[in-house]
């Protein structure tokens, strides 16, 4: 490998390290809401899975993944394990 190749390997790693970080802090933040969303829903007695807006949200993901050039089966299997945890933090919320 050239010094020029090693550089700019270098490079491009050291910006996904920073666009994990973000990702991470972005995700904290997400939980931060939906947690709100889930002891608002326990103290009001809603459900802790809301499917009608899952999809709504599985659907526009999907969108907005296509037109960033992003497999929105990809975007769709992230959205669904971040789902998938924001509804067993919602149960949580009930049984506490």
């Amino acid at each position: 490998m050239t010094e020029e190749a090693h550089d700019e390997l270098l490079r491009l790693r050291g910006s996904i390290d920073n666009l994990d970080a973000a990702l991470v802090h972005l995700l904290a933040e997400r939980f931060k809401c939906t947690e709100q969303v889930g002891r608002l829903k326990a103290r009001a007695g809603f459900p802790p899975a809301d499917p009608s807006r899952e999809a709504v949200q599985i659907e526009r993901l999907r969108r907005l993944s296509d037109d960033a050039g992003l497999d929105p089966e990809f975007a769709e299997k992230i959205l669904n394990v971040i789902i998938a945890e924001v509804i067993r933090n919602h149960r949580q919320f009930v049984e506490d």
